[in-house]
């Protein structure tokens, strides 16, 4: 692919799952965007989808697609972009995020592998302070 094509490196931005508790002390998962960067990222569009095949239980899976966005994201600043279950960390979940910083278009994929979110590759995530995945 030719090097024009492929569109400005998005370097200091970051998807994170986090292990965190509900008002009733269950614990929930939850999906951030972390604007790890000294910059401000604008107008932040973000597309979400689960697909694969479940490793435990070998069914074809495909989630519906959500979309959000987010305004404004300040540097050093984490905006919650939804909910997710347990029930999906068997298949690839995708997170792909498009923004504007000094009138550039941004955008990057970021999957989280079958089975990648899971205890033993958690760590405390910057912003949050939480434990979880994170993907850079």
């Amino acid at each position: 692919m030719r090097e024009e094509l492929k569109g400005p490196k998005v370097e200091g931005i970051s998807v994170a799952v986090v292990q965190q508790l509900n008002e009733l002390n269950e614990k929930v998962y939850n999906v951030y965007l972390l604007n790890l960067s000294e910059k401000i990222i604008e107008g932040v569009m973000i597309s979400s989808r689960g697909y694969g095949r479940n490793i435990k239980t070998d069914e074809e899976v495909k989630t519906a697609m959500l979309r959000h966005s987010i305004e404004v994201l300040l540097p050093n600043e984490a905006a919650k972009i939804e909910p997710i279950i347990e029930e999906v960390f068997g298949i690839n979940n995708e997170f792909w995020v498009s923004f504007w910083n000094d009138s550039v278009m941004y955008d990057k994929k970021f999957i989280f592998l079958p089975e990648s979110i899971s205890e033993e590759n958690m760590k405390e995530i910057p912003i949050l302070g939480v434990r979880g995945v994170m993907i850079i």
